[in-house]
């Protein structure tokens, strides 16, 4: 037997060991708990609250919810045990530090090629984003920040980007794992890489002809060969909200769990859900390449509730309890069945109002919770059976709306509408959202105030020659909201550092939905 093999069948069984050592550990403490009467709750929801956390993103936001409110007033007080961040912010890593909370952080896809051609830039980035704050002592509450994961790159597969990242994904990933290595965290932090659910494919939409795109075929066996090389599972990002859209012929209850759904038939295999069924395409993608047992964590699934048809909170309340179900369950999938993914991450914990809208105006409300922390649904997070917490404290600007002055004329106000727009947030005026029915001029309004509010409610940003009047009525109707910011120094940073590159982005994407001020 080669060398190689003798390990894998080393490690092989370390692992078995290792789960039959937690399953016992798991019986004594269920045993413990039963005999001082713990509550109830935390039986039920057992092993399941270590395995589901969410994605909590700053960047894409006008005015972010301070990280000194989100992380008790939400990921705290809704016992949400897993975050995932798509940087390391110093003041979100602050404000986690001491939580107990694991957590992920995350490398920009631009700053792939640095790190792959420079192990010294990567040494530099582990210190700055993971050595400064990993916890100097062990355990739960022992200070610093519980740092589980390094993502390196977001989904920086994705076929909309072509070639621009792909080869240096391996690159860096090497590069950080030797960091890690120097400031022996090798064995406390593992690196991941998050694909989109595009780097597979399959034909006639079966899970058993799943297979990974033809242009990634030798970058992806260098990355699975790495992962399992240092124990890292393979991270998918599922989008069932954009499959729904671009198939028409899959019901929209085939994408909620509903047991009424009609179900894929494969073979002997029956798919009476969507996640089911993409999980297994990538099963067998990392079977035909030789990786058939490699550990699966989902790394962003969500439903959005604005923006687009059917994106609505009832629907995303269906989807995501149907999910927690199924992850409760632990039924895995027809291709490993009672083998669940190792972790799965909820997109989003929060709304954010400048995400890039290329592929839909939803993708601007993928949040369980508004841009200021309110529940918008509720779906068992780990708080059991109680509702969703709402943030809290949390500061508004003064209680002030711009709308269209209508004792103007009004010829040229949907011209200027659309010039807010091109760099505030209109996307729920979009069909089928919250607001696409209030109709003109109240959809000019809504606009004006988008803009106003993203200005800090400055009198200039309710100008629009002469067309805007602020006013201390609230203008909101049903059950479109009309917003008013929040007042924090971090938004306002934040903004600085964001607007005039945002401004030229989202403008050049809200060209598709503006005709509707016409």
């Amino acid at each position: 037997m080669s060398p190689e093999k003798h390990k894998a069948l080393l490690d092989k069984k370390q692992r078995l060991e290792g789960k039959r050592e937690g399953r016992d550990e798991r019986k004594r403490m269920r045993s413990n708990y039963r005999s001082v009467i713990v509550v109830p709750l935390l039986l039920s929801w057992g092993a399941m609250a270590m395995a589901l956390g969410v994605n909590w993103g700053t960047s894409s936001s006008s005015h972010p919810l301070p990280p000194s409110t989100v992380v008790p007033g939400l990921l705290k007080a809704n016992n949400i045990t897993r975050v995932k961040l798509s940087g390391s912010d110093p003041d979100v890593m602050e404000s986690l530090s001491g939580s107990g909370i694991q957590v992920t952080v995350g490398i920009p896809n631009e700053m792939l090629r640095a790190l792959s051609s420079s192990k010294k830039a990567a040494a530099s980035w582990v210190h700055d984003n993971v050595t400064r704050y990993f916890p100097t002592t062990s355990g739960v509450g022992g200070g610093g920040v519980r740092i589980e994961y390094i993502a390196v790159g977001d989904e920086p597969f994705l076929s909309s980007y072509g070639q621009q990242f792909q080869h240096f994904v391996v690159g860096a990933a090497t590069n950080i794992q030797l960091a890690l290595t120097a400031a022996k965290l090798a064995d406390k932090v593992k690196i991941i890489v998050p694909c989109s659910s595009d780097a597979y494919q399959s034909d006639m939409n079966l899970p058993s002809k799943g297979h990974f795109r033809p242009d990634l075929i030798k970058t992806m066996a260098e990355l699975l060969s790495f992962l399992t090389k240092h124990g890292s599972p393979f991270v998918v990002d599922i989008n069932p909200f954009l499959t729904l859209q671009q198939n028409k012929n899959l019901s929209l209850n085939y994408f909620l769990f509903q047991s009424k759904s009609h179900a894929v038939t494969d073979g002997h295999n029956k798919y009476k859900n969507y996640f089911d069924a993409s999980i297994d395409t990538l099963l067998s993608s990392l079977s035909r390449v030789g990786f058939d047992d490699m550990d699966i964590m989902v790394g962003r699934i969500g439903w959005p509730t604005d923006g687009a048809v059917n994106a609505t909170p009832v629907v995303a309340q269906t989807f995501m309890q149907g999910l927690v179900d199924h992850l409760k369950s632990k039924a895995g999938t027809p291709l490993r069945p009672k083998r669940p993914s190792r972790e799965t991450y909820i997109f989003s914990l929060l709304d954010e109002d400048q995400r890039g809208i290329t592929t839909g105006n939803y993708e601007r409300h993928w949040g369980i919770f508004t841009f200021d922390g309110q529940a918008k649904y509720n779906v068992d997070l780990g708080q059991g059976s109680k509702n969703l917490v709402d943030a809290h404290n949390v500061e508004y600007l003064a209680s002030k709306w711009c709308v269209v002055n209508n004792n103007k004329d009004l010829s040229n106000a949907s011209a200027s509408a659309a010039d807010a727009c091109s760099s505030a947030d209109c996307t729920a005026l979009s069909p089928g959202g919250s607001c696409f029915g209030i109709s003109w001029p109240g959809n000019v309004s809504y606009a004006f105030n988008s803009y106003y509010q993203q200005h800090d409610q400055s009198a200039d940003g309710c100008d629009f020659g002469g067309l805007g009047l602020i006013t201390t009525v609230d203008p909101s109707v049903d059950d479109c909201r009309f917003t008013i910011a929040l007042r924090t120094s971090f938004s306002a940073s934040v903004y600085e550092k964001l607007g005039l590159w945002w401004t030229i982005v989202v403008g050049a994407c809200v060209c598709s939905y503006l005709l509707g001020f016409a």
